[in-house]
């Protein structure tokens, strides 16, 4: 199994545009074989780029197509608002890669998530995304970087030495279940521990492979949790 997307999962890219980043690295998602259902933009509703069809908004990409996930890839100042509409549309699980949105914007998204929209899981902001080997890829992750099968899922503060981890573990031949970025901004949609959560109730991950940085309580608040909670083993690297 994997955690949070695999190979059910239906993508919409909000804020595409011919020359959009969403556009670019979503196509890149759909080489690697996630299926790219739809992308919206409220000037091209109607219109097809690349062959994805376009909607105006994310409520009828969801209703046309069944997108249950997004892949937000939109300027700093609008990226809060593309988060939450994403959420009112009923999209469980959301991508948002977008560095630079103001703290104030963040926690303003997170916390109507929380009170509001509980059943939609955020991923970030400013995260290279998540990938399930060989099912699905969201956000920037180098797809052949990653090694199908298991048994090692990896959760990581760093965006490089995510990359780097996923790497390293496939030239040793240790395949992943799943590879989470949850990046490192102050106010993250998910943390290290809904993310050992995910990963203890999996059954097809049998070790886990946490990456911190330095900065904040994450951490130590992920290490209480694992003697707490993890019955798998979990080796942590602090970066920085």
């Amino acid at each position: 199994m994997s955690i949070f997307v695999d190979e059910n999962t239906k993508v919409v890219i909000q804020g595409i545009s011919p020359s959009s980043q969403g556009l670019y690295h979503g196509l890149r998602n759909r080489a690697y074989g996630t299926d790219v259902v739809a992308g919206t933009n409220p000037k091209r509703g109607g219109e097809t780029i690349e062959g994805i069809p376009v909607f105006s908004t994310v409520a009828e990409a969801v209703k046309a197509t069944g997108a249950n996930a997004s892949f937000i890839s939109v300027p700093p100042p609008f990226a809060a608002e593309a988060i939450l509409e994403a959420a009112e549309a009923g999209v469980p699980f959301v991508v948002c890669i977008t560095e630079g949105i103001p703290a104030h914007d963040e926690a303003r998204a997170y916390n109507t998530l929380v009170r509001h929209h509980p059943g939609t899981r955020l991923l970030g902001p400013n995260c290279p995304g998540v990938i399930s080997p060989g099912r699905c890829n969201i956000g920037i992750t180098a797809g052949d970087i990653a090694l199908p099968g298991g048994p090692v899922g990896l959760v990581s503060r760093s965006g490089t030495v995510f990359y780097q981890a996923l790497y390293e573990l496939t030239q040793k031949g240790i395949g992943q279940t799943t590879g989470v970025g949850i990046g490192g901004d102050p106010v993250p949609g998910t943390g290290f521990t809904d993310v050992l959560a995910a990963f203890e109730a999996d059954p097809e991950t049998k070790a886990v492979l946490m990456i911190g940085e330095i900065g904040g309580a994450a951490e130590e608040q992920a290490a209480e949790f694992i003697e707490a909670e993890m019955s798998k083993p979990v080796v942590a690297y602090i970066a920085g």
